[in-house]
């Protein structure tokens, strides 16, 4: 279980909308993740556990490998001209929804919800972020109950395993820090089914602050360190509306809390100075998701859009995360191979803005920071 876990750090680093992932599934990936309200797959246990209620009473699973290209970071000031390093990585989530035992219904998520990975090789950005990695596994077991026959509501745990890396090489000083915690949230849904073609719902997940622990080493001086960061709490509110010719649409606005997260705050233990806090003074920011699935007899057809605001102010903007805003567009489908089987693959394609920044520190411009996302499914019924 160690080296599954271990594996799974290692390839889920990933830096979108601040440090977050919202895309943990083959339908997150398609439908940009506009998939609450009418999440109808084993992804429902993360997405919107309310919604087990209204399945299908049986078992599904879903195991599901994503791919995440990140570009190259381009940087241009005053005589300067450098690129972050190409990043690279496979992630694997599972997602499962129980039978109705006793009148609920059980959910397990295994996945990446935040992350980041940052690596550069050239000055002047090595001397405060030669790499900056965070590396994230939750494990959220849910229960949801009906409440009468058109709404139900459900209740989650967030078990969030951490894991970070900084490193730093200004002139004449080399700061290398690891270390890892595990932190505990919850969760939160409400779904209404208004008519068998009308469907809303509300999804929260609470902030969880990823307080790592762990080694700092300061030229030849080596000590305790700690630090902490905050995954934010989320707030989901969802339509979807499904025509007679079986497409569905929805649209999903979303509320990230980023305003908790204000500044990096690194604590060394005997024997070195702890550094000055790193003003961050992020933004709470609106994402609007924008989701279509066209179910025919064998195979159903997904596409989608988004719009995320960047939280990250101009006055705080450094090289661990040169965010922005971002457009994306994704598709993708599905096709059912048996009455038990069906499998799949998305992409999505992001966008960011080109971001000038001019803040004292840093006189220049962030250009070409794209991210490419492709997802493969099984999913099994029994």
């Amino acid at each position: 279980m160690r080296n599954i876990v271990l594996f799974t750090l290692f390839c889920s680093s990933l830096f979108a909308g601040g440090y977050k992932i919202p895309e943990t599934s083959l339908n997150s990936v398609a439908l940009s993740a506009a998939n609450v309200a009418h999440a109808w797959g084993a992804d429902a246990a993360y997405y919107n556990p309310a919604n087990m209620v209204f399945m299908k009473n049986e078992a599904v699973v879903e195991a599901n490998l994503m791919y995440i290209g990140l570009s190259d970071i381009n940087y241009k000031a005053a005589g300067i001209d450098i690129n972050s390093k190409r990043e690279n990585f496979v992630v694997p989530t599972l997602h499962y929804v129980s039978q109705e035992i006793s009148g609920a219904r059980y959910g397990l998520s295994i996945v990446s919800p935040a992350g980041l990975s940052k690596r550069w090789q050239s000055a002047p950005a090595i001397y405060s972020a030669e790499e900056f990695t965070l590396q994230t596994v939750e494990i959220n077991p849910s229960v949801a109950l009906p409440i009468g026959d058109k709404i139900a509501v459900a209740l989650g745990i967030r078990a969030i395993y951490s894991e970070g890396v900084v490193k730093r090489s200004p002139p004449g000083v080399s700061l290398d820090m690891n270390g890892d915690s595990i932190d505990i949230g919850y969760n939160l849904a409400l779904s209404y089914k208004a008519s068998p073609e009308l469907e809303m719902a509300l999804a929260y997940r609470s902030k969880v602050d990823l307080s790592v622990e762990g080694d700092v080493s300061l030229n030849t001086l080596k000590s305790n360190a700690s630090v902490s960061i905050p995954v934010p709490a989320l707030l989901n509110i969802a339509v979807a509306y499904t025509l007679p010719s079986k497409t569905t649409f929805e649209f999903v606005y979303e509320r990230n809390f980023w305003s908790e997260y204000k500044e990096l705050d690194f604590d060394f233990g005997q024997g070195l100075p702890d550094p000055a806090p790193i003003a961050k003074n992020w933004r709470d920011t609106d994402t609007f998701r924008f989701g279509i699935t066209q179910k025919l007899e064998k195979l159903t057809l997904m596409g989608g859009l988004l719009i995320d605001e960047s939280p990250t102010p101009n006055e705080t903007l450094g090289f661990e995360l040169p965010d922005s805003d971002s457009f994306s567009v994704s598709f993708g489908a599905r096709y059912q191979v048996s009455e038990k089987i069906n499998v799949g693959i998305g992409a999505l394609y992001s966008v960011r803005e080109d971001k000038k920044v001019s803040n004292g520190s840093l006189e220049g411009e962030f250009s070409n920071a794209n991210a490419l996302l492709i997802s493969s499914a099984l999913e099994y019924r029994f």
